[in-house]
């Protein structure tokens, strides 16, 4: 999915170099007419690769860039000089990359540490020159070998944001607001669904100097698993996350429904997502007086049983703190 800087999936072909010949030189020197074999080896090829780089937070340097090439390895030399290797193409990306090989789907790399190097295309191996095959019944071998041909591969790139919060909700939930009120990050708000289009990152403050990482995705809708909307494209994003924090508005017909049917979705598309921590924040409770609330929870404790939940309101500025609290509790929970 691509929108402005923001691209999170790239298809490139990658080609190695191919390796240098050996050299097939015989010694030829003043007074040393009949020298014998002293060919080098051929280099190596160059390598193609991928390289983490916590300062990137995006695919869009490779957007318009498919193709990458390394250097090939060069020929052997007289008095077994070695070929020059081949010059290596290293192409930086994001932490959280999934790269995969197009034609197989297989993973090959998840790269999620920073300096992580993964080589996609190994360069071809140098020939062995003429010196590596003299022996007592051939003094003067006049053969080589060659290199090693060059390797490529299609591969995609896949970028999974890294955060320690997801936000899941429907579309207008109010998450990109929450998003905003809670962090520095000024996600585009609007009073219209798909106001997302994009994942948005946020550094949440907490006390002392604490913080952690909130995502915001696209909102999901019924079927989402199947393609329909744009919450497909993104749920990926939150496969990473430690806790999940499902967003439905206090005005919503049934809060029960709508959990149900967010909660399916992501066990459609991998239901390895049910085993992370959930917290049910019902949103925009500024619309609420105090005995609407009561009556809400009493219906709400006996839906969500053992499921934790909270009330709270962006605009009003009510609840977040709770909110915070309750997310870093369970975040530091999770991490023991």
């Amino acid at each position: 999915m691509t929108e402005g800087n923001f691209v999170d999936y790239v298809k490139v072909h990658v080609t190695s170099g191919k390796g240098g010949q050996g050299s097939a030189h015989l010694r030829r020197e003043k007074y040393i007419p009949k020298g014998g074999p002293d060919g080098g080896d051929g280099g190596r090829g160059g390598h193609v690769i991928v390289r983490a780089n916590k300062n990137m937070w995006t695919l869009f340097h490779l957007k318009f860039k498919r193709h990458f090439t390394a250097g090939h390895g060069g020929s052997g030399g007289k008095q077994t000089s070695t070929g020059a290797d081949g010059e290596d193409v290293i192409i930086d990306v994001p932490l959280g990359t999934v790269i995969k090989n197009t034609d197989t789907g297989e993973v090959l790399i998840e790269i999620t540490a920073d300096e992580t190097s993964y080589i996609v295309a190994r360069g071809g191996k140098g020939g062995l020159g003429n010196w590596h095959f003299r022996s007592s019944t051939n003094q003067t071998p006049r053969y080589s070998q060659p290199g090693l041909p060059s390797s490529e591969i299609d591969i995609i790139l896949e970028l999974k944001v890294l955060a320690d919060v997801g936000l899941v909700g429907f579309p207008n939930a109010g998450k990109s607001t929450l998003l905003s009120a809670i962090s520095a990050a000024r996600p585009e708000i609007g009073d219209y669904p798909f106001t997302t289009l994009v994942p948005n990152l946020g550094v949440v403050g907490y006390r002392d100097d604490k913080s952690f990482v909130m995502a915001d995705i696209p909102g999901i809708i019924e079927g989402a698993a199947e393609g329909k909307g744009l919450g497909h494209y993104f749920l990926r994003h939150i496969e990473r996350n430690s806790t999940l924090l499902f967003l439905i508005p206090a005005d919503a017909d049934d809060i029960k429904k709508q959990y149900d049917i967010l909660l399916d979705e992501l066990r459609r598309y991998n239901p390895e997502m049910l085993d992370k921590d959930r917290l049910i924040a019902i949103s925009k409770c500024d619309m609420l007086d105090e005995e609407l609330q009561a009556e809400m929870k009493q219906e709400l404790d006996i839906d969500f049983k053992g499921i934790p939940y909270l009330f709270f309101s962006s605009v009003a500025q009510q609840g977040l703190m709770e909110l915070k609290d309750k997310l870093w509790g369970m975040l530091n929970n999770s991490k023991l």
